[in-house]
């Protein structure tokens, strides 16, 4: 085994792993402030340590509009209360209830007016806890699937990045589904100023107690199908990748040095990533909806088609899409600095 070390300076420990010839193969301290060499062992933990970080800085800042679109996407979401005023044919003036789903910017002042800023971060624990390592097994796993896959289809075809992308997303589903489940349930737990809120472990117990074990996979059929937008996402975002490097190599055939990548790179990389997650996102969306209510706590939701078919039909398909806008916002950002810091610190790694 060739010797390859990753050095994070720190001040209170180092922990060391090493090869059967006794070389350093990775040596990781808390609180590390730089990196002084790498080598092949780190090429995948760098990216995907870097991800779940980036994750879960995301997930505090972007709290608040994760909680409106999942109160935005319930089947209990405040509605607007408006008088339609009818004349009878004795001329007599009746009123009519007219309900309208609120926007994102009416559903956040009722959180705060009702329920107080705290609020808005609800469920933020157990997204935390799961941020990261959903992040970590994703990345890893389509590093890997892709590595092989390599091998078997065309470099970096899509049939490649398509397999890549579903194997890494059914894993990363199937096993942090639980902590999602629990954190739907805490942004749904709507309660007045002053009233005692549900935490994480009574959530638990409740699921517990009402469906066992096989509760804390509800919506996952519908995460499932979710996999297609994370499916049509990374082809797009390889195949504009693609054609900016082959514009970057044919502007670029008279230099010395190809390999140099400058800040419009990653720019270009941004844009291609936000652009792919816009696409994807607005096409595959209605699965979200149908998560949430098949998480909803004692829910006539069942299954992932019983829901879609019973939503559209008391709902309406408007109703298949509500807080996509507010999801857009929260999401787009995040994933076009995610994926250009994935792509510069495997850039930075392979050196």
């Amino acid at each position: 085994m060739s010797s390859c070390c990753i050095f994070m300076r720190v001040r209170r420990w180092r922990y060391t792993v090493r090869g059967r010839d006794g070389l350093t193969f990775c040596e990781i301290s808390v609180g590390g402030c730089g990196i002084t060499r790498v080598g092949e062992a780190v090429q995948t933990g760098g990216p995907v340590l870097v991800m779940g970080c980036g994750g879960t800085v995301g997930a505090i800042l972007t709290c608040p509009l994760e909680v409106v679109k999942t109160r935005l996407q319930s089947s209990s979401v405040t509605l607007y209360i408006s008088d339609v005023h009818l004349n009878t044919v004795n001329c007599a003036s009746v009123n009519r209830v007219a309900r309208v789903s609120p926007g994102p910017l009416h559903c956040l002042k009722v959180i705060l007016q009702k329920e107080g800023p705290r609020s808005l971060f609800r469920g933020l624990g157990p997204n935390l806890v799961g941020v990261a390592p959903s992040r970590a097994i994703y990345f890893a796993a389509y590093s890997s699937c892709k590595e092989r896959l390599n091998k078997v289809f065309a470099a970096d075809s899509t049939q490649v990045h398509m397999i890549s992308a579903g194997a890494a997303g059914f894993t990363a589903i199937t096993a942090t589904n639980p902590i999602w489940l629990i954190k739907t349930r805490l942004q749904l737990d709507a309660r007045n100023r002053g009233e005692k809120r549900m935490n994480a472990f009574e959530c638990i117990r409740r699921v517990y107690n009402a469906d066992g074990l096989k509760g804390f996979y509800r919506g996952m059929s519908a995460s499932y199908a979710g996999i297609s937008e994370t499916v049509i996402h990374f082809v797009i975002y390889e195949s504009i990748k693609r054609k900016l490097l082959e514009q970057k190599n044919a502007s670029a055939i008279e230099d010395e040095d190809e390999s140099v990548k400058d800040p419009s790179d990653f720019v270009g990389l941004m844009l291609a990533a936000a652009t792919s997650k816009t696409c994807a996102t607005t096409i595959a969306y209605p699965h979200e909806v149908v998560r949430t209510r098949l998480r909803e706590e004692g829910t006539k939701y069942k299954a992932f088609f019983q829901t879609l078919s019973l939503v559209v039909k008391e709902e309406g398909y408007g109703s298949l899409y509500r807080g996509l806008t507010t999801h857009l916002v929260r999401q787009i950002p995040n994933t076009a600095i995610m994926m250009s810091t994935y792509e510069v610190v495997v850039y930075l790694l392979n050196g």
